[in-house]
Parts: structure tokens; sequence; C-alpha cells
């Protein structure tokens, strides 16, 4: 083996040095998978794929080799099937907000990164690295140039004396610049509420603001929250 340990640790540098880089722009936004995560994902898959490669190294010359069937992809596939349970595990719901994939994905490259350098397939490992740092750093500008539309939960609640019609409700809701895909209600009489509970949506990052704001400022409401969904 010693003929291949230059080869073997080009390879795991690589590997090392692409993830710790993808994993660097993780951490630098405070992302649970960070850093020391994805370089040891990285190596570890380049590491596994080592194996393959230069198998007949650990395997010996002593083994007949037509008496040995292996398939490189296969460990590879195995890879990528536990990379999926870690993967999983930086997902949580946050109540309407889903959190988390965009770093199960980085998770997920990296893995497939790590096989490539572990294989030796520098130039496609390298431009992948360097597509998903971009991916992650310039997109993420990108993102916020481009129009989208923000969505989330607002929960209007009324002294069931001082309640406010749908109409009114609505009319406020829409002088705002929100729309409403859906109204719910909810009346407690021990406790001596009312209240209205929607899904609402604008074009308007600043929207949101604005209107918690507005809803501050009511002296008839007993309680309101604004819940936006997003990654």
């Amino acid at each position: 083996m010693k003929q291949h340990f230059l080869e073997i640790t080009i390879h795991l540098g690589a590997a090392w040095a692409a993830g710790s880089l993808i994993g660097l722009e993780r951490s630098f936004h405070g992302r649970p998978a960070g850093f020391r995560t994805h370089a040891l994902v990285c190596l570890a898959s380049a590491l596994l794929m080592v194996v393959t490669a230069y198998q007949w190294d650990w395997l010996g010359s002593t083994v007949p080799m037509e008496t040995v069937r292996t398939d490189p992809t296969r460990i590879a596939q195995g890879i990528m099937t536990g990379i999926g349970f870690l993967g999983a595990g930086v997902i949580f719901k946050d109540g309407l907000t889903v959190r988390g994939l965009t770093t199960a994905a980085s998770i997920w490259i990296t893995s497939a990164i790590g096989i490539l350098y572990g294989v030796g397939f520098f130039f496609p490992a390298t431009l992948a690295a360097l597509a998903t740092l971009g991916t992650l750093a310039v997109f993420r500008r990108i993102e916020g140039w481009i129009p989208s539309h923000t969505f989330g939960q607002l929960v209007l609640r009324f002294a069931k004396d001082k309640v406010l019609t749908e109409t009114d409700v609505r009319d406020l809701i829409t002088k705002q610049g929100f729309s409403i895909a859906n109204m719910s209600y909810r009346l407690d009489r021990e406790a001596g509420f009312f209240e209205y509970r929607m899904m609402i949506r604008t074009g308007n990052k600043s929207a949101i603001e604005k209107l918690a704001d507005e809803l501050r400022n009511r002296l008839d409401l007993l309680e309101f929250r604004i819940s936006p969904s997003g990654d």
C-alpha cells in the first residue's frame, strides 16, 4: 500500500478541505450542522470510497482476483442512504416554518463530493464544491432580490363583546397589503374571547412589520400573533 500513500493523502485531503469550506459557510450562518460536521461527512465518504478504489491493497495478492466480485457503486449507494438519516436529523418544524432543508441538502451534496474525491474524480468534485459554495453564498443574495410572496399565520383575539366583524377584519388586513387565503373562528365563552385565525400572503417583505405596528395600537384587541412561514 506504500505506493498509494501520496494518492490516498491527496484524495482525503481534498475531500477534507472541500467539506470544511462548505461547512464554514453553514457555520457562519449559524446552522446546526456546520464546519466540523461537513468536514467529517466529506472525509468519511472519501475514506469509504478509497477503501473500494484500493481494495487489492488490503485484500492482498494471495486472494485470486477471479474469486472476488466487487461493485464500487454499492458503497456509494450505502453512503448516500446513511447520509439521508443524518440530513433528516437537521430538519425540524417550528410552527409553520420548516428549517434545516438547505443544511440537509448541503450535507447530501458534501457526501457526494467526498465520494468523487475518494475515487479520484478531482475535476467534477472541485466543480461541484465550487458550485455548492456559490449556491450557498451567492444564491442567498440573489434570492433576496427576487420578488416573492411571504406567507404567515395571523391570530386575532378579541373580547367577546368587542369583536370586529369579519368584513372589518378583512378590510384591516387588505389595507396593509395582504390577501387572506382562508379564515377560521373560535369562541371561548369561559375565557371570554373570540378568535380569528387565518393564512395571509403579501408580496411586500416589510408588510408584516407594518401590520404588527397597526395591530399593536388597537385597543380592542386582547392579543394577536403573526407567525411567518419559510425555510
